[in-house]
């Protein structure tokens, strides 16, 4: 379904996967770089994209977690994705966790319900 290299590590997730999690009425959620957003529009799963932008990048050097190469990487995310129309159904900002929680809750409530049987499909 997607795949990509990312700091000399390879990630990816197999269709396989997201419907064994579909299978068990759960929604399947995915942490995937810019490129497996793409990867993941082509296949025939419709997904629903959000894109959870860091307050400030500043935030993400002060937890010195992340690579001089994963923070270029988070940078060029940060700066295309706000140039590619219909790529994230929504675009949140994580000033705050419980904040992000509730409004991530609100974006996928639909698809809890259908994934449920208890919504549109």
């Amino acid at each position: 379904m997607e795949h990509t290299e990312v700091s000399g590590n390879l990630y990816g997730t197999s269709k396989a996967a997201v419907r064994a999690v579909q299978a068990v009425k759960r929604i399947c959620l995915l942490d995937v770089v810019l490129q497996g957003v793409r990867n993941i529009g082509k296949t025939d799963l419709p997904p629903t994209c959000i894109f959870l932008r860091s307050p400030s990048l500043g935030r993400l050097e002060q937890r010195n977690t992340d690579t001089g190469q994963s923070l270029a990487a988070a940078r060029a995310d940060k700066l295309e994705s706000s140039k590619e129309p219909g790529l994230f159904d929504l675009i949140m900002a994580n000033h705050s966790l419980d904040k992000a929680y509730r409004a991530l809750k609100e974006a996928l409530s639909d698809e809890m319900k259908k994934a449920q049987g208890t919504g549109p499909s």
